[in-house]
């Protein structure tokens, strides 16, 4: 069952929304509360964890055809729709429980936007179009906002803006590249791909242009004074590695970057404090 669940959750992928919503929170200016920290990684993250269940019952017949994806609990019948909508609902009631810790209204509903605009626009959109993906990662610009939010700020304050472009840059070049290595799955399931991989096996142009930007996006930070601290050490471990991997020519070592990427800012937002 505990195998089942964590297939059903993409703990991974939840807890690194949970480090996005933690990089928002430590962003803004104020002295760190840590119950109210810990309370905005864990609600961010069931809610991740809410958003997955509640995706494979939308896509359980899809997953059936996908290598990749045939051994979760819908498709290997592990699991009921029902069960997983129970769940789901379960911890959708939960994340939004944590996140009222900050006693302000907009955290949750700012994570209930998220996930409807993942099930609602995304998840459909998928099976549609390539563009797709671009329309899709709005919603994970939106754990950031939930951290900065519950630390007492506004949505629409510059810093958080610019955060959460970076969280966007990053998501597009990365998800493009987990694509291109799982390409046979997703057309046996019949959803449509950019394609970005030439015939010798190296990124695509594009693909180092996101990155760059995501490099150019990330001196940003310090160039409008967000951040103060440690300037040296933000450009020597995010922006220069990022800059040399997009003038390479190595597909491995752009997708290595981009996983560590997110957990990387958050652990430099926790150091300039």
């Amino acid at each position: 069952m505990m195998g089942a669940l964590s297939l059903l959750f993409r703990p991974r992928l939840a807890l690194l929304n949970g480090a996005t919503a933690v990089g928002g929170y430590l962003l803004f200016p104020t002295a760190v509360d840590p119950v109210r920290l810990a309370a905005v990684f864990t609600g961010v993250a069931i809610l991740a964890a809410a958003g997955s269940a509640f995706n494979q019952v939308l896509e359980r017949d899809v997953d059936r055809l996908m290598e990749r994806t045939r051994h979760r609990p819908l498709p290997a019948d592990d699991m009921t729709p029902v069960g997983a909508m129970a769940v789901g609902c379960g911890c959708l009631l939960a994340g939004l429980l944590f996140l009222a810790e900050s006693r302000d209204l907009l955290p949750m509903l700012l994570g209930v936007a998220a996930l409807a605009w993942y099930l609602g626009v995304y998840t459909p959109l998928k099976r549609r179009t390539t563009l797709a993906l671009a329309i899709g990662a709005l919603c994970g610009t939106i754990p950031p906002v939930i951290g900065w939010c519950s630390a007492g700020g506004e949505p629409i304050d510059y810093p958080v803006v610019l955060f959460a472009g970076l969280i966007y840059l990053w998501q597009i070049p990365h998800f493009w590249l987990l694509q291109q290595r799982h390409a046979d799955d997703y057309r046996r399931a019949g959803i449509p791909l950019l394609q970005l991989r030439r015939s010798d096996s190296s990124p695509h142009g594009l693909c180092r242009l996101w990155v760059a930007a995501l490099a150019v996006g990330a001196m940003l930070l310090p160039a409008f004074g967000i951040i103060g601290h440690f300037i040296p050490l933000w450009y020597a471990a995010l922006c220069l590695p990022l800059g040399a991997i997009a003038l390479g020519r190595s597909e491995t070592a752009i997708f290595s970057s981009l996983n560590l990427f997110p957990l990387l800012l958050t652990l430099l937002l926790f150091i300039q404090r």
